[in-house]
């Protein structure tokens, strides 16, 4: 069906078409007929000397027209036509008709590179006028087809030069030209007209157009034309419109192929879309097309960026069972996910498996790693591969440095920090914003408060435009240093320069407001915040909790999240811990059961603060069955025992008697590394002294001594 519809356009075509021109050249005179005559015999009966010597005598009155008269002679010897040329080049520049003909000449040889080398010369001289050489160009192609060549090839080839030159309105002239002489062209050549329409942002309109307007004139679209149509929709964000594309290729007759649906899927994994992403897998799959590089690289981004880095390292190593050698990019984006779980260990094996793919880590790789050792407080390894990275003769870029800097700051280590800092400028890198921010908090944390201050506004003077993380790093400075008073100054310094404070901000002074039981300004906070429009997250309502609780101001903090239910606001198990431990504190263990249980019909989750605080105040309350039951609970979760905690049930034991349970607990304290209490370690030499066990009771004496008393001296507590 559609191959006749696709015959029947081309016959319409035909018949509205005009006849390419025959072709009538200047007649030579007798003079010029003997002097073609002797070169065309010469270099003929001579073909195996140099031209260059053989026509030495007929340089002084050669000229354009001699050469097309003696092209006429020998058009049928190729590789002489090819020398001719090059002895004639040497005299003077081919003119257009020539260069034509030529051109022809070489397409029936089916030299197609050729025709490219003659058709891109003429467009690199310099000083072309383009759009008169463009019309010149083409009436001298058409005028010597007929004559010279009648190859149809050379026209895809000039239109394909055209489309390269970035000539686009001009090529599509073309095209409309050719139709009216019944050529028409490839669909290659339409492919690159299309992928280079397609490489500019705005022409999407145009493409489309292209794309519905072509098949009428004869064009039929084959599998890398929806390609490019699907890879530019993808590009635009166009990802339902993509999946319509590529469902309806199968009905226009071309079988989608493995670009096709990894094009389709790669658009889905940046959309986020993880459920359309396995359906077209599936279906991929089903049609026997195996996931390329490409498809899988897309996966791996989407499940990386969702968190769910374990599968897609199971994805890594399906992959790898179907044969796929995954990139760099692919095992550069599961060492970045890794890192930003905190799962060092994991990227490190990555790392190194990637080594032994021999796909040498690159910038990204080691970056990703730095940056994931430096947040997660391992600066010394950090530092170690920042030097392997330099030894292997990778450049660190700002991201590189910068990564290395915030975990410096975060260990308080500004010396060092500010060290790196200059080494950073020496080689011609520029610190930014982020830079800074760091180096501010680095200063911040060790109480260089006014030099942070200094800071802020060297960036100022350099230009740069401060972001809300640089303000809100030097609030939280000032107001852990107990300066609120600067900090709310910082604040409204903020919007004079038109820095609008944002959650974090109002959410930082609130905090230490309620850190020095100001509640009535943190309220009023609470409501300037509310009135510039800005919503208050959970961690706000959180330290506005902590605030009434450490105030002893409960009955406030159950009014306060009674009105968060009443919001639809949903606490987190933060909230609930900071009524539980002052309920706690006051041994009041009733009202502390009654918001354990209120927390759990919220659906909210017990944390490992939760069962600490709750342990330790059943076991002050001696309720200690109901303490062990939530250790046995805690312990099925996965949580740990504060050393405080271990300290309280082995004390409750002790005063029931359950000498058992408590020695039980004693021992795994202890292999778990925690300091018991003095009166604890008291405890256990007693027993063993009593049943005799002398070698245990003199290790716990020693143990005690070194653990209690010489602490104690050294932080002279």
């Amino acid at each position: 069906m559609k191959r006749r519809s696709f015959q029947l356009c081309v016959r319409r075509l035909l018949s509205n078409t005009r006849p390419f021109p025959d072709y009538s050249p200047k007649k030579p005179s007798i003079q010029d007929s003997q002097l073609v005559h002797q070169i065309s015999n010469t270099i003929k009966l001579r073909h195996t000397e140099p031209l260059l010597q053989i026509l030495k005598p007929y340089e002084t009155k050669f000229r354009s027209d001699h050469l097309i008269w003696v092209l006429m002679n020998i058009r049928y010897d190729y590789e002489l036509v090819l020398d001719f040329l090059d002895w004639a080049c040497l005299l003077r520049d081919l003119n257009l008709e020539v260069r034509c003909i030529v051109v022809h000449i070489a397409a029936a040889s089916n030299d197609l590179k050729m025709v490219r080398e003659l058709i891109c010369d003429f467009w690199a001289k310099p000083n072309l006028d383009i759009i008169n050489c463009f019309v010149h160009f083409v009436e001298r192609l058409i005028y010597t087809y007929k004559d010279w060549g009648s190859d149809p090839h050379v026209f895809d080839v000039f239109f394909q030069v055209v489309v390269e030159a970035g000539m686009l309105n001009e090529a599509r002239i073309f095209f409309d030209k050719m139709l009216n002489y019944g050529v028409i062209l490839s669909v290659s050549s339409c492919n690159v007209y299309l992928t280079h329409l397609s490489s500019n942002s705005d022409m999407l309109g145009t493409v489309m157009k292209v794309f519905s307007e072509f098949p009428p004139l004869g064009i039929c679209w084959n599998t890398e034309s929806y390609n490019i149509l699907l890879n530019l929709l993808v590009r635009f964000g166009k990802i339902k419109e993509a999946h319509y594309l590529l469902m309806r290729m199968e009905f226009k007759g071309c079988i989608p192929d493995v670009v096709s649906y990894s094009t389709v899927i790669h658009g889905y994994c940046q959309g986020g879309s993880l459920q359309m992403v396995q359906l077209l897998v599936k279906e991929m799959q089903m049609k026997g097309l195996k996931p390329n590089s490409y498809t899988y690289s897309s996966v791996m981004f989407l499940l990386c960026k969702a968190g769910k880095v374990v599968e897609g390292e199971r994805v890594l190593r399906e992959m790898m069972l179907e044969g796929v050698n995954p990139d760099h990019v692919i095992y550069t984006t599961l060492i970045d996910g890794f890192c930003k779980l905190g799962n060092i260990q994991g990227a490190f094996k990555l790392f190194c498996q990637m080594e032994a793919q021999n796909l040498f880590p690159d910038l990204i790789a080691y970056s990703a790693l730095i940056c994931g050792l430096s947040g997660s407080g391992k600066i010394m390894e950090a530092d170690r591969l920042f030097n392997e990275m330099i030894n292997k003769g990778l450049e660190p870029d700002e991201v590189t440095y910068t990564s290395l800097i915030d975990g410096y700051c975060k260990l308080g280590e500004v010396k060092k920090a500010f060290s790196l800092h200059n080494q950073m400028v020496q080689v011609g890198l520029t610190p930014n914003v982020v830079t800074y921010t760091a180096l501010a908090d680095g200063l911040c944390k060790c109480g260089e408060l006014d030099t942070a201050n200094e800071l802020l506004h060297e960036m100022c003077r350099k230009g740069l435009r401060l972001n809300i993380c640089t303000y809100n790093t030097i609030v939280n400075g000032l107001c852990k240093a107990g300066s609120i008073l600067q900090a709310v100054k910082l604040m409204e310094e903020m919007k004079e320069v038109g820095m609008h404070p944002d959650t974090i901000t109002y959410t930082t002074l609130m905090d230490a407001y309620c850190k020095t039981g100001e509640m009535r300004k943190a309220h009023e906070l609470l409501r300037e915040m509310l009135n510039v429009g800005l919503q208050p997250t959970v961690v706000t309502f959180n330290v506005l909790m902590n605030g009434f609780c450490m105030s002893g101001m409960l009955e406030d903090g159950e009014r306060l999240l009674k009105w968060m239910l009443d919001k639809g606001i949903k606490p987190n198990a933060v909230t609930y811990n900071s009524l539980l431990k002052q309920y706690c504190v006051k041994d009041n263990m009733q009202t502390s059961t009654k918001i354990y249980r209120a927390m759990s019909a919220q659906g909210v989750v017990a944390d490992c603060n939760t069962y600490n605080i709750l342990i330790r105040g059943h076991c002050r309350a001696r309720n200690m069955k109901e303490a062990w039951f939530l250790y046995k609970e805690m312990v099925e979760k996965g949580f740990n025992l504060t050393a405080n905690s271990y300290n309280a049930l082995i004390k409750g034991f002790f005063k029931r008697k359950k000498l058992l349970e408590a020695r039980e607990l004693f021992e795994e304290m202890r292999r778990k590394g925690f300091v018991a209490a003095a009166e604890i370690y008291n405890f256990f030499v007693d027993v063993n002294y009593k049943e005799g066990n002398m070698e245990t009771t003199l290790e716990l004496c020693d143990e005690a001594i070194e653990k209690c008393l010489l602490d104690k001296a050294r932080t002279g507590d």
